[in-house]
């Protein structure tokens, strides 16, 4: 399932809005001209710090966090995750599971929890989590509950089977407590791609233009690179716009090339296509972030989380996010259940939505829609991943319409 030379393109999306505070609309859709005054406003309103307390001094209990809650620790503590200001209490992840929404009604895709099987943590208890050698935060726990596991997965995964990947984490890798509470940043890990903070990003980014976000978890290929560039051909972006690459750098499938392998092919794509016209609108920033691979639901957690690092629009994907089953290989989505969810949630997120696209190569013109390839008759190209991964290992020239070479050669180095 590595890559479909078929892409469908893309919900693109942006959101304005205050917890407590009265509402303000954004500007109606303009058909021609479509500008942006002033950079995103983070989910909520506000972008969280949690880097700017004092920890405490003295702690009850040290744990250590896997590589799936540290990504969650760091986006808590910079911001990524506003406007929550810690694990989720009992609460808001009762809320959250059940209406993909805050007690305050603001929306959000997926529950941000933290688990223990240590009965000696408890309300009060102040707990410092620490990753590799790294202390990342003090974390003081409010709520501790054991959750209803099923039914959070029947709601935000859409099914309770272990052949899900995400439902196999809640289920196995999650321990039987939950615990919430607000926390105090102490220090951030040292990871194989580096992970520039929301505010950091937001300071590469232009002032007055839109950025187009474009997600993934694996090394980017032709068709996605014409895809994510295009995005910017759209009718609802404005003239001077941007797109942020922002892959997220987490744990991902257990088939997904590793993380170190895919940051080396981000590294040398940013090199070749830097001078390019199009390279020089694109931006790069890696994303500490574990994938759910929760289809739909987790569309919307990636808008919300790319709007806190300054995005205006976000590229879902044909099967964004999707799974298959681990026993019978059927999708647990369809190809279009993500889009179809980002435009429901359009109005309620205030976010423009651009066309969907779907890219074909061919002989004749290069990459074009598949409407217009059938509509001229032209010669479509195509490479399953299956058959790219065969090539790769038998050492088979890679067509360049499919594929950068310096991402081949990277490929080809690092991955076995």
């Amino acid at each position: 399932m590595l890559y479909n030379l078929l892409i469908g393109a893309s919900a693109l999306v942006l959101s304005p809005r205050v917890p407590g505070a009265t509402h303000v609309a954004a500007p109606a859709l303009q058909q021609l001209a479509v500008t942006m005054e002033a950079k995103q406003e983070p989910h909520g309103g506000t972008l969280v710090d949690l880097f700017t307390g004092d920890a405490p001094a003295e702690v009850d209990f040290t744990v250590e966090l896997n590589d799936r809650q540290s990504c969650d620790v760091e986006l808590l503590c910079n911001g990524g995750f506003s406007p929550l200001t810690g694990f989720m209490n009992e609460e808001t992840y009762n809320k959250v599971v059940a209406d993909m929404s805050l007690p305050d009604g603001l929306i959000f895709g997926l529950p941000v929890v933290m688990d223990t099987n240590n009965d000696g943590i408890v309300p009060g208890s102040k707990v410092m989590l620490t990753y590799k050698g790294t202390d990342m935060a003090v974390m003081t726990v409010d709520s501790k509950w054991q959750p209803d596991k099923p039914l959070e997965c029947l709601k935000c995964y859409g099914t309770a089977t272990i052949e899900h990947p995400g439902v196999r984490m809640v289920a196995m890798e999650r321990a039987s407590s939950y615990i919430g509470g607000s926390m105090v940043g102490v220090g951030v890990p040292t990871r194989d791609f580096p992970c520039k903070t929301p505010k950091e990003t937001r300071a590469d980014l232009p002032d007055d233009a839109d950025v187009v976000a474009f997600q993934c978890r694996n090394p980017v290929h032709r068709a996605h690179y014409e895809l994510f560039t295009r995005a910017l051909d759209a009718p609802n972006v404005a003239d001077n716009a941007v797109v942020l690459v922002h892959p997220t750098c987490g744990p991902t499938q257990e088939e997904d090339i590793p993380g170190p392998v895919r940051f080396k092919t981000y590294e040398v794509l940013q090199d070749e296509t830097k001078d390019t016209p199009a390279g020089m609108k694109t931006k790069w920033a890696y994303l500490p972030y574990s994938m759910h691979m929760a289809g739909p639901r987790e569309a919307i957690h990636h808008m919300m989380i790319r709007k806190n690092f300054g995005c205006t629009h976000f590229i879902i994907g044909r099967d964004m996010a999707g799974s298959k089953s681990s026993v019978t290989g059927d999708d647990f989505y369809g190809a279009f259940d993500a889009q179809d969810l980002g435009k429901a949630k359009s109005e309620e997120l205030k976010m423009q939505v651009v066309p969907s696209l779907n890219l074909v190569y061919t002989a004749e013109e290069d990459y074009v829609t598949a409407e217009d390839a059938k509509e001229k008759g032209y010669d479509v190209k195509k490479l399953s991943g299956t058959k790219f991964r065969k090539m790769l290992r038998e050492g088979e020239e890679i067509p360049e319409w499919f594929a950068f070479k310096s991402v081949v050669d990277v490929l080809r180095a690092e991955w076995k």
